[in-house]
């Protein structure tokens, strides 16, 4: 059963596992399960994917209800009316905080605009050895990327060298590898933890908040990083 945030009479909102797909996608053939197919079948009706999360990213995941909603939802995220906020953990000590000022190509090679804000919300570090340095850093970050392109994230924190946990290809390999053979591990340490909006129906301020899942929390007790999401 996928865990419902949020449902009213137009919009349904799921907290997306990690590994899970929206959709069937012609490049994973592996996959048997998806979140469209699953919550349809979950609330017995149609529902219509507002935006998309990648494949590894977990987190807040938006539906409609209804094609006219949808009508009225997709602008919301096409003119950057969502509000959107992300927890990451990063390879090494970031910035307490910053602005990720940097364009990105689109598959057909051309550029795009794109802005990630962050902030700093921990950091750790853990005696394993790795490559020349005697200890492994990390950090803990909130990101509330100002544009959404393709994989925006992963991409920008990459670029300042600090990137994502778990993410491939954009990712740390060396990092990948010790999370994978040392703790088992490899989860993109990810999550959309908050989206809020104006209801395309209602006009209503809408929240929602999905809580970390279990591999998110497991990465944060191996890295002794105490974090409660309301402070975030």
């Amino acid at each position: 059963m996928l865990e419902i945030l949020y449902q009213d009479e137009f919009l349904i909102a799921i907290n997306k596992p990690h590994g899970l797909l929206v959709h069937r996608s012609s490049i994973a053939n592996d996959a048997s399960e998806f979140a469209l197919q699953m919550l349809r079948d979950q609330i017995g009706r149609p529902v219509y994917p507002a935006h998309r999360l990648d494949r590894k990213t977990g987190g807040v995941l938006l539906f409609t209800l209804d094609k006219e909603t949808d009508r009225l939802t997709q602008p919301l995220f096409a003119e950057n009316k969502m509000d959107k906020s992300y927890l990451a953990v990063l390879r090494g000590f970031c910035p307490e905080q910053g602005c990720i000022d940097y364009p990105l190509l689109k598959e057909n090679g051309t550029s795009q605009n794109a802005i990630t804000h962050f902030r700093r919300l921990a950091q750790a570090e853990i005696a394993i050895p790795l490559g020349k340095f005697d200890t492994s850093r990390y950090s803990l970050v909130e990101a509330t990327p100002q544009t959404g392109r393709m994989h925006q994230l992963r991409r920008h924190f990459a670029h300042i060298f600090h990137p994502i946990i778990g993410d491939r290809p954009h990712g740390c390999n060396k990092q990948n590898k010790l999370w994978k053979e040392r703790f088992d591990m490899d989860t993109m340490l990810l999550h959309a933890s908050n989206l809020s909006f104006q209801h395309p129906r209602t006009g209503q301020k809408i929240e929602i908040r999905a809580d970390l899942q279990s591999s998110f929390i497991k990465a944060l007790d191996i890295l002794q990083i105490s974090f409660k999401e309301e402070e975030n």
